[in-house]
């Protein structure tokens, strides 16, 4: 017999727990909830395993591997779109056709003895057989009724009370045998207990119903995931605590720290993780504490779930909470029952929290606050609502429709009465809900909405360049970085992202709430505009013209479910270039699951432009303001040797092209690119009368803005004129990587505290003045010709960016080795 788990849920119940963990991997008692499954399954024998997987695949993987550490072989299934609950499994036939297998939830905790599940379904020589278990409220599972010999005679999901007829419910464990697969089609959402079950049972095949006793708990919601730990440690669960058992006056400890104080009170089981450090007279009753734990002096700590590297001050009350991996509590602090702290969050000295609050991810709790409700955006947001331009936060959650209203009314309100603004967005549903609240500011204050309905952002802000009379623009889209969360961009009437004056002047208005209010009569218009997307593809082909040479490259072509399908595909054809298209649909699943899915990705184009002997492969963006490109040979060009290679380009047509680069990009070849004149300096705010100095301004993260055609970084512009550039050259893409020399070129962040940048960035410069330097962004260190090493703190976050380049790796390596520990001692 073999076991499937399905471990691909989203969690969104369980928030903001499930920030950055898939649910299945939360620790229930300092171990991953999926984990004590796995060890379930291994228990009665079984020695292959079959995992599903869906958000955040790659955590579940990295922590179980080949499944060897368990003595099981896992395997991993992870469909491209989500399949339900038995189309799901269908996706993993191959694997499960020639055997029995066990389906079980990877986030339930239960204590029951599956071999008794599987005895009972070779007993009745079952084709199919669910567990099932009273419970004392069913309205949230699927209610079984079964007949006096085990047989089931009928189903309702999720009834009401008036119409429970069993307390009786379906575990979502099932024992299969793979004749049930025929019945699960290929593709499509197909459910258990909405799809599979009626469609036996009309088929007249006998589903049986397996009743066990013992304990059962779906840990759907932060409710369910304090009281599981409760019932643990209160032993109604038969459950394994890890650790080294040790009997004290009032209670038990199952730790794997040694050397813990003799003063500590130890009330009830409770559990301690690895490197714990315990004060003096510190109180824990009841509790669960993970690893490289930090407990000063006269703290309690009472009924709680603490994650991993929390730090904990002296003389703190804490009751019932759930404190997430990397919080840190200051002194005096009390925290009141029912209380969910996310991961790094910064509780500081004197601080109340009262009962059933949640602080979301990354927040920092002020000096002496009483915190009585909720804090979703937190002090950090309020403290500068704009990076670069944009808003970002989980929709509905941290920007909700109010947050995006207010944005909205305090961005519209600079501008005159009567003004208008461009509005698109992606096709994404949180965006839709979102944008509609940013046109309900706007009209608020007097703007008229020139609605662009879906649309890239990059075709809204070549139009907004094109059109004098419209004064700005906000476009709404998920984040591709974060699929979970959503963006909106304020761009000036020439399609530039707004610089930190325009954005001081709207946070101003937002925070004062000083939007301005008109009469009735003078509340704005909506208008849709229609053509957009023609337009923008007929310039595109008017500013590239035509190509010198009739060898057009043989192309494919990734366009990643984004909101350029209906655009590039038009473009190419336009020029005759040969192209295949991959996923070039919409698709709000596969959108979600894009950051998972791109080195995957990456791989396939690789292999596609290989085995077809294409001459070149796009890895387009979904927004379409970057793409990656894969060479003939498969290499994926690294985004700073993608910038090299079109600087050599430019470089043979012998026109002096202006070249406009940010203060870390790499001077490794400039020596070399005698038709080049190339300019370094600060990126972020510049006007348009400085960019028309130029002819190209490009970052080192694969982002062109070619300025004939706009000054917008647009990888649908760049990617034809590569194109062109490359058929009138007659070379490749290969060929001009090959032109770039090996050399050693990375970046990285360091957290740094922003109380602490300072003291970094005046240390880095006296350590520096035997050496060669330069401010233009950041502090830049020259050690020879090739090697350097930049220094630039981060505007909005905790953290600095160093930026090096050397001859070598090796040099390189020892580079980067040398000022991580200076940065760490300055820091320390």
């Amino acid at each position: 017999m073999k076991a499937v788990i399905m471990a691909g849920g989203f969690g969104t119940r369980i928030q903001p727990l499930t920030t950055s963990l898939p649910k299945p991997m939360l620790n229930v008692v300092n171990v991953p909830m999926v984990e004590h499954i796995l060890k379930k399954v291994i228990k009665v024998g079984i020695k292959e395993v079959v995992i599903l997987l869906f958000f955040k695949p790659e955590i579940v993987k990295d922590y179980f591997q080949d499944g060897k550490k368990w003595g099981v072989k896992i395997s991993y299934i992870l469909p491209n779109a989500d399949y339900g609950t038995a189309g799901a499994v269908g996706q993993a036939r191959e694997i499960l056709k020639d055997d029995s297998f066990i389906i079980i939830s990877g986030d339930l905790v239960t204590d029951f003895d599956l071999s008794e599940i599987i005895s009972f379904h070779k007993k009745k020589e079952s084709l199919l057989t669910i567990a099932l278990t009273p419970v004392e409220n069913p309205l949230q599972f699927g209610v079984v009724i079964t007949n006096k010999n085990d047989k089931i005679i009928k189903f309702l999901e999720k009834p009401s009370w008036g119409e429970v007829f069993s307390d009786t419910i379906n575990t979502g464990i099932y024992i299969i045998e793979p004749d049930i697969l025929e019945f699960i089609p290929a593709s499509g959402d197909f459910d258990f207990s909405k799809d599979l079950f009626p469609a036996l049972m009309k088929a007249k095949i006998d589903l049986w119903g397996c009743k066990v006793e013992g304990y059962w708990r779906d840990v759907g919601n932060p409710q369910s995931y304090r009281d599981v730990h409760n019932d643990i440690l209160n032993k109604k669960i038969d459950f394994e605590l890890p650790g080294e058992s040790l009997k004290y006056k009032n209670g038990h400890l199952h730790t794997k720290t040694q050397n813990l104080p003799d003063s500590l009170t130890i009330t009830g089981d409770v559990v301690i993780g690895k490197n714990a450090k315990i004060g003096k007279n510190v109180i824990i009753e009841k509790s669960c504490i993970a690893d490289n734990v930090t407990i000063a002096d006269n703290t309690v700590v009472d009924d709680c779930v603490v994650w991993d590297d929390v730090s904990i001050g002296k003389n703190c009350e804490i009751n019932r909470a759930v404190l997430c991996n990397n919080v840190k509590i200051k002194d005096n602090a009390e925290i009141k029952k029912g209380s969910i702290i996310a991961e790094g969050v910064k509780v500081s000295s004197n601080v109340q929290i009262r009962n059933d609050v949640t602080i979301w991810p990354d927040k920092k709790i002020e000096k002496g606050a009483i915190v009585s409700r909720n804090v979703v955006w937190g002090d950090s947001f309020k403290a500068n609502v704009f990076n670069k331009g944009r808003v970002i936060g989980v929709a509905n959650l941290e920007l909700t429709g109010e947050i995006a209203d207010k944005l909205a009314e305090a961005f519209a309100s600079i501008f005159p009465i009567g003004s208008s603004l461009y509005v698109s967005r992606d096709y994404h549903q949180a965006s839709g809900m979102i944008k509609r609240f940013v046109v309900g500011g706007i009209l608020a204050v007097g703007v008229n909405a020139l609605d662009l309905r879906s649309v890239p952002a990059n075709v809204m802000r070549h139009k907004l360049l094109l059109d004098e009379d419209v004064v700005g623009g906000i476009h709404v889209r998920q984040s591709v970085e974060d699929p979970y969360k959503t963006e909106i961009s304020f761009y000036t009437s020439e399609g530039m992202h707004i610089d930190s004056k325009i954005s001081d002047a709207v946070q101003r208005i937002y925070f004062r709430e000083q939007f301005r209010r008109v009469e009735f009569t003078q509340i704005g218009s909506i208008t849709y505009i229609e053509g957009i997307k023609k337009k923008y593809i007929q310039d595109v082909d008017s500013l590239i013209g035509e190509f010198t040479s009739d060898s057009k490259p043989r192309i494919v072509v990734d366009l990643m479910y984004g909101m350029t399908s209906d655009i590039y595909p038009q473009i190419l054809n336009h020029f005759d270039i040969d192209s295949i298209m991959l996923n070039a649909y919409a698709s709000q699943e596969k959108l979600i699951q894009l950051s998972d899915k791109i080195k995957d990705s990456r791989e396939k184009l690789s292999k596609i432009v290989t085995s077809l002997n294409l001459d070149l492969g796009i890895f387009m963006y979904p927004n379409g303001q970057k793409a990656e490109y894969v060479c003939r040979d498969g290499f994926v060009l690294e985004d700073h040797c993608l910038l090299l290679t079109v600087l050599c380009l430019l470089n043979k047509e012998e026109k002096n092209y202006r070249v406009y680069l940010p203060a870390w990009a790499p001077d490794f070849m400039d020596d070399e690119f005698k038709n080049l004149r190339i300019t370094k300096g600060k990126l972020m705010g510049k006007k348009a009368s400085f960019i028309n100095k130029f002819d190209l301004l490009a970052d080192v993260n694969g982002m062109f803005s070619f300025v004939e055609f706009g000054w917008q970084t647009d990888a649908i512009y760049s990617s034809v004129k590569l194109m062109q550039l490359l058929c009138n050259h007659h070379v490749t893409l290969k060929e001009m990587r090959e032109s770039v020399p090996d050399f050693y070129y990375k970046h990285v962040d360091i957290a740094v505290k922003s109380n602490k940048k300072g003291t970094i960035m005046r240390r880095f410069l006296e350590g520096s003045k035997d050496k060669n330097t330069t401010h233009d962004d950041g502090i830049k260190i020259f050690f020879n010709k090739t090697d350097w090493i930049l220094l630039i703190p981060d505007d909005y976050y905790d953290s600095v960016h160093l930026y090096i380049q050397a001859i070598s790796k090796e040099a390189g390596e020892k580079i980067l080795q040398d000022f991580r520990e200076k940065i760490e001692t300055w820091i320390s």
